[in-house]
């Protein structure tokens, strides 16, 4: 096999790979994938979710469950497991001895296990994926990422200039969203004028905080048009089982349809949508979804957060663009009426969805082409040899 040039023939060589959430677990499944065409030999191992252990094989243990936990407060509450886990880990790569560490987002726990596979395995080469949004919340950050990584592989095209100015390798290789959704398109007139999508993330406590709130707004539709219909999407079957429960404490079960997995056919079939914060809302870009975004931490979180945050925007299409695109409703702002009223206006307008959904194309054509997991797996194959 030939990469940029390079032949690795049966050449064997070894990979330890972290992702800690389902978003990583997706893209890092489709670089393994792409990686594995171009070094047959590579061995892997390392934690992630159930796409790249069915990728990775028996050496990669699946965690995402337990490790997907947003706020300072949330993984103050979990801190025996993280660390316990944490040093199982260390003791697995130093064992392994990989000649590459590649870390997939996942920023709290993978810049911390970083400094000490730099310290532990000096001579493995580390590359990140995913780049950590340190330009938003704390770029003070970036001269410990200098020092510990070799390379960064960015999603969004303004991320290595920042990378690069500071004296750390970086490249853009497009978002995998582009190649991930464009498999999964559904043939055109799928879209439903009277549906509409309620998205409360993939987190037991974004569901928690989120999701009632979505029901109340339903219910406020509804009695302002009986012929709506609603649909929930769970990424899981714990968060539908979750989201089952919400719904008929609200007396909801009939109101709301729940189907799990299957978020993204909801993006290309209903009219407008609410969408919680995350990478939900470029998904829903990308379709062409017209949503307003809402967004609900712990207060303790939230105003810690409020401290660091240099961004006038939360969502990434707003980020992108420089300007709000999309509504932005957060903490107490993401209530009921505010949300049915945004929802409301998309519902009423058809010339309103048109010029929203070609703004959200102009931006989502920002994040590349197709062929993000393959540039990134050339990437990482290209440290393989040279390690």
């Amino acid at each position: 096999m030939v990469v940029g040039g390079i032949s690795f023939g049966a050449m064997s060589k070894r990979l330890y790979v972290v992702a800690g959430e389902l978003s990583g677990d997706a893209h890092g499944a489709g670089l393994l994938r792409a990686l594995k065409g171009m070094v047959p030999a590579v061995e892997i191992h390392g934690a992630g979710g159930p796409k790249m252990a069915e990728v990775a094989g028996h050496g990669l243990n699946d965690w995402v469950a337990d490790a997907a936990v947003m706020g300072v407060v949330e993984v103050l509450k979990r801190y025996g497991y993280f660390k316990e886990r944490f040093h199982t880990m260390l003791g697995e790569l130093k064992e392994f001895r990989p000649d590459v560490l590649l870390l997939i987002d996942y920023p709290g726990f993978n810049l911390r296990f970083a400094e000490a596979v730099k310290r532990e395995c000096p001579e493995t080469r580390i590359v990140y994926y995913i780049s950590p949004q340190v330009w938003a919340w704390n770029k003070r950050r970036i001269p410990k990422m200098v020092r510990l990584l070799d390379e960064m592989l960015c999603l969004l095209p303004f991320e290595p200039e920042i990378f690069t100015k500071a004296g750390l390798k970086a490249s853009f290789v497009g978002h995998p969203l582009v190649d991930e959704l464009s498999a999964e398109r559904l043939p055109e007139g799928a879209r439903r004028e009277n549906l509409v999508g309620l998205f409360p993330g993939s987190r037991e406590r974004e569901v928690a905080r989120l999701f009632p709130m979505m029901v109340e707004t339903a219910k406020r539709l509804h009695e302002w048009r009986g012929d709506l219909e609603f649909e929930v999407p769970a990424a899981s079957p714990e968060l539908a089982g979750q989201i089952r429960g919400l719904l008929e404490d609200a007396g909801a079960g009939d109101l709301v349809k729940l189907e799990t997995g299957s978020s993204h056919s909801l993006m290309q079939r209903a009219c407008c949508a609410v969408i919680a914060s995350g990478t939900a809302t470029l998904e829903a870009a990308f379709y062409g979804l017209p949503y307003c975004l809402v967004y609900r931490l712990a207060p303790v979180t939230y105003a810690i957060g409020r401290m660091v945050v240099k961004i006038k925007f939360i969502g990434l299409v707003n980020i992108l663009a420089n300007r709000k695109v999309v509504e932005e409703m957060v903490q107490d702002a993401a209530e009921p009426v505010a949300v049915a009223d945004c929802l409301r206006g998309y519902l009423e307008s058809p010339a309103k969805r048109d010029a929203l959904r070609a703004e959200l194309s102009e931006v989502t054509a920002m994040l590349g082409g197709e062929g993000a997991h393959a540039r990134a797996a050339e990437a990482v194959a290209k440290w393989l040899k040279n390690a």
